[in-house]
């Protein structure tokens, strides 16, 4: 079965600018993660609900208008969890109303922590690098449109594929 996801971009330059920077931190994965806010998080789907779920994700996009997100300064989930993030100044309550409405039906997930829009920058790494992250990326500050999301798939040599556009408004 496929594993999918459904994630907001981070647009260019941002997404280079913080792709590599997470490469260089020694982030293994980096290459293959494109960056981004997740609203559904990876799940296994068969394969012949995909044709439903894309009908499902353009009925949400279309029934959602665009917002600004504004990305500005680091946070982290320890200790809970070894993660470094960019934070949300704005946008925060348009990603959790649509997060909620894509959740639904066969992308209904039972989250493992309770949602919280960010943009990963350091995972799974030892405390020296998260500290580096946590501090060197502090300031780090870009603000967008968000007017689509993107579908995306799991390749296990290629990383996550984005597959399907979903235009908002």
């Amino acid at each position: 079965m496929p594993t999918i996801g459904v994630s907001i971009a981070v647009p260019e330059p941002w997404a280079a600018q913080l792709q590599d920077y997470r490469t260089r931190l020694g982030d293994a994965t980096a290459t293959l993660i494109p960056t981004h806010i997740t609203l559904v998080p990876p799940l296994e789907l068969a394969e012949d609900a995909l044709a439903g779920v894309e009908d499902q994700l353009t009925a949400a996009a279309a029934a959602f208008a665009p917002f600004r997100v504004h990305l500005r300064g680091t946070a982290t989930f320890r200790p809970v969890s070894p993660v470094v993030f960019i934070a949300l100044a704005e946008g925060i309550s348009q990603c959790e109303q649509l997060a909620a409405r894509l959740r639904t039906g066969p992308l209904a997930v039972d989250l493992e922590h309770p949602y919280h829009p960010h943009v990963t920058i350091a995972h799974h790494l030892d405390d020296a690098a998260l500290d580096r992250a946590f501090e060197e990326q502090a300031g780090f500050e870009c603000a967008f449109t968000c007017d689509h999301f993107w579908l995306y798939r799991h390749d296990p040599d290629t990383g996550w594929v984005p597959t399907a556009r979903f235009e908002l408004g």
